[in-house]
């Protein structure tokens, strides 16, 4: 017996790792055929000594011995053997299964799942006064005031941004939007 320890030779002569290379390279049907005979259930016994059950452990041989059809050009046998990458496949998709069989299922009747309620026609048409309200009181602010408001609030400007664009101090610009803002207060809540 030639090859890595633990490599049976197959029927061929050719060892594991000359299968999976063969699959590789050239999709070799009977090549993948001695693969799957010797791999299997080998791979079924470790994946019941792990703990998973039979349907288990038998769908994961199923997806492991598919994904090395599909992934065998990915085979490198100077990094590990055909067991080694062959076994390895098969733990990870074990861990994946468990993984997704351990997720709750979403439960749509819980209230995060709702869409949230449209706006009442009433609710809308108090929020469009409020925003008149509001913006009749800043258009009869002092045009300093007005101004730096109108760059904080509806620009997004910071107010080193609107220093620098005004020419004034930052602690100015601070001190108006105070300023500003007491008296939209001030005369926001006398309307109300």
């Amino acid at each position: 017996m030639t090859g890595k320890p633990n490599e049976q030779q197959p029927a061929a002569g050719r060892t594991m790792d000359a299968l999976l290379m063969a699959v590789s390279e050239s999709k070799d049907k009977d090549a993948f055929q001695e693969l799957y005979r010797y791999y299997a259930p080998r791979l079924k016994s470790f994946l019941l000594g792990q703990g998973a059950g039979s349907h288990m452990a038998e769908e994961v041989v199923q997806e492991t011995m598919v994904k090395v059809w599909r992934k065998a050009s990915l085979f490198d046998p100077a990094k590990a053997s055909a067991s080694t990458w062959i076994f390895t496949i098969g733990r990870n998709l074990r861990i994946d299964m468990l993984r997704k069989a351990s997720r709750p299922e979403p439960d749509f009747d819980d209230p995060a799942f709702a869409p949230d309620p449209e706006p009442l026609a009433s609710d809308a048409i108090f929020r469009e006064q409020q925003d008149r309200l509001l913006m009749a009181a800043v258009n009869e602010l002092p045009e300093t005031q007005s101004e730096i408001l109108k760059l904080s609030f509806f620009q997004e400007r910071t107010h080193g941004q609107i220093a620098e664009e005004l020419g004034l101090p930052l602690g100015t610009v601070k001190s108006r939007i105070r300023l500003a803002l007491s008296k939209l207060r001030s005369e926001i809540g006398e309307n109300e």
